[in-house]
């Protein structure tokens, strides 16, 4: 496999009618992907009972200034653990860049720096991730699963979770509704 086909800093799609339930209408923001395996957060859907305010306190953080939002669905791969997407504008312990798509931190200092109003100017929480074994995401793709997606980052701070699905099919010229009649697929 080539490095051009790598899907690292891409956004992830669900294809309408995907074989997994438990991915339908996904966006994945791809953050390693590689002859190894692939790692991504999902950004398109929220954990329900959770809020940032009370993970925070979870946490023993002061919320401070930090607004009380949502918390992302990351995926199903150790659902407890924490990762922020945020814009590259903030750098920490253990952060790395995602090419063109974002900046993605796991340690507690970006918390505190976004509770204390010293964070990255825009970001998004979620809890678990998606991880795929050597060549399992590759097979996926060729089987009618995913989309790879341009990185498109202005819909990833700029569109809420809702309507982060519909808003990539669109930002990349097509419309899911169609999509979605052609596979016989809502």
């Amino acid at each position: 496999m080539t490095e051009a086909q790598y899907l690292s800093g891409r956004l992830l799609l669900a294809m309408p009618g995907m074989f997994d339930p438990r991915f339908d209408h996904s966006v994945i923001a791809m953050c390693m992907h590689d002859e190894n395996g692939a790692f991504g957060v999902g950004v398109g859907h929220v954990r329900e009972n959770i809020r940032f305010h009370k993970l925070l306190r979870e946490l023993d953080i002061d919320p401070g200034v930090a607004p009380d939002c949502d918390v992302h669905h990351g995926g199903p791969v150790e659902p407890g653990r924490g990762f922020v997407l945020h814009s590259t504008d903030w750098g920490g312990q253990g952060t790395v860049e995602i090419d063109g798509l974002c900046g993605l931190s796991a340690s507690l200092d970006i918390l505190r720096a976004i509770a204390e109003g010293r964070g990255p100017r825009h970001w998004l929480i979620a809890l678990g991730y998606a991880g795929w074994g050597a060549g399992q995401l590759d097979e996926e793709m060729r089987h009618h699963g995913w989309f790879a997606a341009e990185p498109h980052s202005e819909i990833l701070f700029g569109t809420s979770w809702e309507d982060r699905w519909t808003g990539t099919w669109k930002a990349e010229g097509i419309d899911p509704a169609l999509l979605a009649s052609e596979t016989g697929h809502a």
